[in-house]
């Protein structure tokens, strides 16, 4: 494990969330910041785009960057929301526009192959957009969950952490049938699992209140890889099948190396 990026001013530097756009530029969410910063490869800060308590951050098939906002409770009061913008990751000072609206706490995100958005609402279930921006109304109102967070999409099935449930659950929504979610996974009570995503080998790879947890969903079997501070979400660097970029609550960033 090796920290690439330090946290300038611990807690308000936290880092909620990281994803690399076609340039092979990373991005991550300073939640607490309220903005989302690009690094080029060597490390150094070249743009900064301001985004209301950003989430999580995706990439689309159309090549812009997804990226979720309205991650806190603030966003239920009168007159707020969370929802998503967008913007071109490529642009010298790129300006976010509005995509969706009017969600209540929005978290994690992930696209299907489709390029259906999937926005994880934490009180209200998971929420389908098509790729012009509009809710999918039936599919949403067959995948009403409570307290949902990171969402990972792998296959014909999305997956949803529950990181306030008594056992740590990850649940798997069949993507053709949301109204019969079934357990993906339990971590246990003191994991809380957060965000993540699943490498090449099929393995969802999750940060959680104690560290990184590698999910094997299939067999609905999971260990502890990595065992240090509370992280939020992970990454894979490109080209790499082992190298993952993970955030900490801290304000760091981390680059860990998977064992073999």
């Amino acid at each position: 494990m090796t920290e690439v990026l330090p946290a300038t001013t611990p807690i308000i530097d936290w880092v909620e969330n990281a994803a690399y756009d076609k340039q092979g530029n990373l991005w991550i969410a300073r939640l607490r910041r309220h903005q989302v910063e690009r690094y080029d490869s060597s490390g150094r800060l070249t743009g900064t785009v301001g985004v209301e308590y950003p989430g999580a951050i995706r990439l689309g098939q159309d090549g812009l960057l997804y990226v979720v906002y309205g991650n806190s409770q603030t966003s239920l009061l009168p007159g707020k929301s969370g929802g998503v913008v967008r913007f071109d990751p490529a642009a010298p000072n790129p300006v976010p526009e509005l995509f969706a609206s009017g969600l209540g706490q929005a978290n994690g995100a992930d696209f299907d192959s489709a390029g259906y958005l999937y926005v994880a609402d934490s009180f209200a279930g998971v929420v389908r957009y098509r790729p012009d921006g509009t809710i999918d109304t039936d599919w949403t109102g067959r995948a009403r969950m409570f307290g949902v967070d990171g969402i990972a999409v792998h296959g014909n099935d999305i997956y949803v952490t529950l990181p306030f449930s008594t056992t740590g659950r990850i649940m798997r929504v069949p993507i053709d049938d949301p109204a019969h979610p079934a357990v993906a996974a339990d971590l246990s009570p003191a994991l809380v699992p957060d965000d993540g995503t699943f490498g090449p080998d099929g393995v969802l790879y999750v940060g959680t209140g104690v560290g990184l947890v590698a999910v094997d969903t299939v067999r609905q079997q999971s260990c502890t890889i990595l065992t240090s501070e509370p992280l939020t979400s992970a990454a894979f660097v490109p080209g790499s099948d082992s190298d993952l970029m993970v955030g900490t609550y801290r304000g760091a960033l981390l680059r860990v190396h998977l064992p073999s």
